[in-house]
C-alpha cells in the first residue's frame, strides 16, 4: 500500500492538482484569477478533493503498466527515434569525457596538497558507480543502474540480466526489504520527475502570456532536478544491493537448481555454464545433486516405502 501511494498515487495527484488549479483560475482562457482557484465552502472542497482523488487514482492505474518504460526513458534508452538517438550519442560522449576527468583525478595525487587524496578517493568512488566506457548510457541514472546490471553477477561469471529474476527469489527477508525500499525510492523519484515535467509543461502553456507567473514553470524545472538527483542516488543504492545479493546468495541459486557447489577454482566456469543455460545456449550439461533438496527427501521416502513393501512381501 505504501508503495502504491508513494510511487503511483502521489505523483499523479500532484499533476492533477496543478491542472485543476489552472483550470479553476481560468489560466487557459485568459488572465489567471488565483482567488477563485480554491473552493469557497466545505462542501465544494470535499467535492473537489473527491474528483481530484478519483482522477488521480484512474491516472495512476492507467500508467501503472508503463512503470518500467517510465524509468527506461530517464535511463537514456532513446535509440528508437532518430532525433533522440542522435542526442543520446552526444550525451554519451559527455558521460565518457566526465569519466575520463574522474580517472585523471584519481591519478592526480600530490604530496604537497593534503586535499588531493580526498579528491582522488571521491573520484574513485564515483568511478566505481559507473559502467565501463563501452557500456555507458547518456544519463547519470542509466549509468547508475547499468553499473549494477552489468557487474553484480559478472564478477562471479553469472550474467546479471538473465540470472537476476532467479536469484532474486532466493534472497533473505531483510535483503528483500532493503531492495524494495531502494526500488520504491527510485520509482517514486522517477515518477515525480514525470509529474513535475507534466505540470511544468501545462503551466508553461497556460501562463505563456503572464510574465509574472512564469516562475511556476521554472520552479518545476528545479523540482525535476531535485527529483532526478534523488533517483540517481536511489539507483546507486539499488545497484549496490544487487552486488550484495550475488555476494551472499549466488550459491543458493545453484542449490535451488540442484547443481553441485563448485570450489574456488571452477566457480567462474560453473556460473558461466549456468548463464549460458539461462540464455538458451547451453554449452554442456551441468551435473545434478539432489542429496540435500526437497526432491531428495521425496526420493528417500519412496525408496524407504519400497524397501518396507518388499520386506512385507
Amino acid at each position: 500500500m505504501r508503495r502504491v501511494l508513494a510511487v503511483h498515487f502521489v505523483p499523479c495527484a500532484l499533476f492533477v492538482t496543478c491542472v485543476y488549479a489552472l483550470v479553476r483560475a481560468g489560466s487557459f482562457v485568459g488572465r489567471s484569477h488565483w482567488s477563485v482557484a480554491l473552493p469557497s465552502d466545505p462542501a465544494a472542497t470535499a467535492g473537489a478533493l473527491l474528483v481530484m482523488g478519483a482522477c488521480s487514482a484512474v491516472l495512476a492505474m492507467l500508467l501503472y503498466p508503463f512503470q518500467v518504460r517510465a524509468v527506461r526513458v530517464w535511463e537514456g534508452y532513446w535509440d528508437r527515434w532518430p532525433f533522440t538517438a542522435g542526442l543520446a550519442g552526444v550525451l554519451t560522449e559527455l558521460q565518457r569525457r566526465r569519466g575520463r576527468t574522474l580517472r585523471r583525478r584519481t591519478e592526480a595525487l600530490s604530496a604537497r596538497d593534503p586535499n588531493s587524496h580526498r579528491v582522488a578517493a571521491d573520484a574513485a568512488r564515483r568511478l566505481a558507480a559507473r559502467p565501463f566506457e563501452d557500456d555507458l548510457l547518456p544519463t547519470a541514472l542509466g549509468n547508475a543502474l547499468r553499473a549494477g546490471e552489468l557487474s553484480a553477477g559478472e564478477r562471479y561469471g553469472l550474467a546479471t540480466l538473465t540470472s537476476w529474476p532467479r536469484i532474486h527469489m532466493q534472497i533473505s527477508d531483510r535483503l528483500a526489504a532493503a531492495l524494495r525500499s531502494a526500488r520504491t525510492a527510485l520509482d517514486a523519484a522517477v515518477n515525480l520527475c514525470w509529474s513535475f515535467l507534466g505540470s511544468g509543461t501545462v503551466a508553461a502553456v497556460a501562463l505563456y502570456d503572464e510574465p509574472g507567473a512564469r516562475w511556476l514553470p521554472l520552479m518545476a524545472l528545479v523540482l525535476i532536478t531535485v527529483a532526478y538527483k534523488g533517483a540517481v542516488t536511489a539507483a546507486q543504492a539499488y545497484a549496490g544491493l544487487m552486488h550484495i545479493v550475488y555476494d551472499l546468495h549466488r550459491f543458493d541459486l545453484l542449490e535451488a537448481l540442484h547443481h553441485p557447489l563448485p570450489d574456488q577454482e571452477n566457480e567462474a566456469e560453473t556460473f558461466w555454464r549456468v548463464s549460458a543455460f539461462f540464455a538458451g545456449r547451453p554449452s554442456s550439461r551441468l551435473p545434478y545433486d539432489h542429496r540435500d533438496g526437497p526432491l531428495a527427501s521425496g526420493l528417500h521416502s519412496s525408496s524407504t516405502g519400497d524397501a518396507h513393501g518388499s520386506t512385507d512381501a
